[in-house]
């Protein structure tokens, strides 16, 4: 493997794709052939992280469903210009310059939280039962918040 070899945890193995994806993906100005290899090398490296953490075969093949569905969310939305997207918690939180982005938003399976005023995934497994009332700033206070992708013309303007 090239591009995952320091990697020896399924935290580790995540963070890196996270930081090739902001650095590689087409969308993004990078190679299209390059993030086709750094994807088939995320399977193998996760699939080897899930094996290495002593779980049970069902208890791999979830987490393996799970970094699965969010790749492929990232990989739909991370082109769109204008939006910030931050890993809070087990969810993916989307902001910025959403609404000519609503069709693609919807799309990749996010939904709108409206008295949040920003856009949401997470799998079936974290869905809350019940909607919170914590503001997005209170639920990264609590959950810790991870900046995927921040649009820099946003950092430059302000």
């Amino acid at each position: 493997m090239k591009w995952f070899n320091e990697c020896n945890s399924i935290s580790e193995v995540k963070a890196a794709y996270k930081k090739l994806a902001k650095q590689y993906h087409p969308d993004l100005g990078g190679d299209t052939l390059i993030m086709q290899q750094i994807n088939k090398e995320y399977a193998f490296a996760s699939a080897k992280a899930f094996r290495d953490a002593d779980l049970s075969e069902e208890e791999t093949q979830k987490e393996m469903n799970f970094s699965e569905q969010y790749r492929e969310v990232i990989e739909q939305i991370i082109h769109l210009e204008g939006i910030v997207v931050e890993l809070v918690g087990y969810w993916i939180w989307v902001t910025g310059e959403t609404y000519p982005h609503r069709a693609e938003l919807k799309a990749a399976g996010l939904r709108f939280a409206c008295k949040k005023q920003a856009w949401y995934f997470c799998t079936d497994e974290f869905k809350a039962r019940k909607w919170s009332k914590n503001t997005l700033e209170e639920i990264r206070v609590k959950y810790g918040s991870e900046l995927i992708r921040e649009d820099k013309r946003k950092r430059i303007a302000s």
